[in-house]
C-alpha cells in the first residue's frame, strides 16, 4: 500500500511539475512584445508635405545630394540610363544597338577566361602553389 502511495505523490509531483512548466512557458510568452513597423517619417513630417506633392527627377536629386553627396551622383546616372533606355526602346535597331553597346561595357568589365588561363588555375590548384 505504502509503494502504491509513494507511485501516486511521484506521479502527482511530476504532473504538477509539468503543468507549472506549461504555465510558465504560455506567460513568458504573453510578455515577448512584437515591435511594431516603424514609417521613416513623422506626423509633423507629415503635415509639412502636403499630399498631392510629387516630386520631379530634378527635386529628388538635388534632396539625395543634400543627405550625401554620393548618392546624388548615383541618382544622376540611373536618371541618366532610363533616359537612354527610353529613347533607344523607339525601334527596334535602336535597341539592338544598345542591347550590342550594353555587351561590350560588360565584357569591357568582365573579359571571359581563356582556355590557357583556366587550365593554369587548375594545374595551380593541383600542385598547391
Amino acid at each position: 500500500m505504502q509503494k502504491i502511495l509513494l507511485t501516486l505523490k511521484q506521479a502527482l509531483r511530476s504532473s504538477f511539475l509539468v503543468v507549472g512548466l506549461v504555465i510558465f512557458i504560455n506567460l513568458s510568452g504573453s510578455f515577448i512584445f512584437v515591435q511594431e513597423a516603424s514609417y521613416a517619417t513623422t506626423l509633423e513630417e507629415l503635415k509639412l508635405v502636403p499630399p498631392d506633392y510629387k516630386p520631379n527627377s530634378q527635386e529628388k536629386i538635388n534632396r539625395a545630394n543634400e543627405y550625401d553627396p554620393g548618392v546624388g551622383v548615383e541618382e544622376e546616372e540611373r536618371e541618366e540610363a532610363y533616359e537612354e533606355a527610353v529613347k533607344d526602346a523607339g525601334s527596334l535597331t535602336t535597341m539592338e544597338k544598345a542591347y550590342e553597346r550594353n555587351l561590350k561595357a560588360e565584357r569591357e568589365q568582365n573579359p571571359p577566361e581563356t582556355f590557357g588561363e583556366k587550365a593554369k588555375e587548375v594545374i595551380e590548384k593541383v600542385t598547391g602553389k
